[in-house]
């Protein structure tokens, strides 16, 4: 159950990631994704040989058990780590790319960027780098010279919205850079917390490894019978 939740986080961050992709050129962002789906695939594995082990009484099996169990809440804190050190890292990212990423918008080439933009703008109800009026400032808008901003702009509560600037009302007055480095945030810290929560799980499975591998050194090789007053 543990391995299953730990690859759907991992799945979950780069399937999230796909999204924004335009917005954060650092790849390296995606490691500890990376290392939780190859963790959670390995704990499978790692669960199955602990269950092997103790259902045999194996204590090779079990010392097996614990020493890989170690292994990966080593690696777990380094994905903790790792989590906290590119979470510091997204604002200065998205900062460095999103005015490329806004210049690149070609709202009548339905290509990978302008694609990004529209659908970052609707999802979270913004418009612009850190407003509406950024979009004066972009090639598109040079171009197409009718004064207004793309459609993904409006208020999703809106039907007659043109995007025009002389309606500012109609548009999301908040811009997209903050709300992206919180939301490219949100995603490292349910890496972070993921690892961690996993982390104690296996902590207190090698616990428990480590108490049924102690009671098993203390079992005696052989019991004396007693019957009839005689050792057998």
């Amino acid at each position: 159950a543990a391995a299953g939740i730990l690859c759907y986080v991992g799945a979950y961050v780069f399937i999230t990631y796909d999204d924004y992709d335009h917005f954060f050129e650092d790849v390296y962002t995606l490691i500890p994704a990376v290392i939780i789906i190859a963790v959670g695939t390995l704990l499978f594995i790692i669960g199955l040989i602990g269950c092997c082990a103790t259902i045999r009484e194996s204590r090779c099996g079990l010392a097996t058990f614990v020493i890989i169990l170690l292994l990966v809440f080593i690696t777990e804190v380094v994905v903790v780590v790792l989590g906290y050190i590119y979470r510091a890292k997204v604002e200065d990212e998205v900062d460095h790319s999103i005015r490329k990423v806004y210049n690149g918008y070609n709202g009548t080439n339905p290509d990978a960027a302008s694609r990004a933009i529209d659908y970052v703008q609707r999802q979270l109800r913004c418009c612009g780098i850190h407003n509406y009026s950024d979009w004066e400032n972009t090639v598109w808008f040079k171009q197409t010279k009718n004064n207004s901003v793309p459609l993904s702009c409006c208020k999703a509560t809106l039907s007659n919205c043109t995007g025009s600037l002389t309606r500012p009302m109609d548009l999301y007055s908040e811009g997209c850079e903050a709300l992206v480095v919180k939301k490219l945030q949100e995603i490292m810290m349910y890496v972070i917390w993921a690892a961690l929560a996993f982390a104690a799980i296996q902590l207190l499975g090698m616990l428990c490894a480590c108490v049924v591998l102690c009671r098993r050194s203390r079992d005696p090789a052989y019991e004396l019978l007693i019957t009839g007053g005689t050792y057998a």
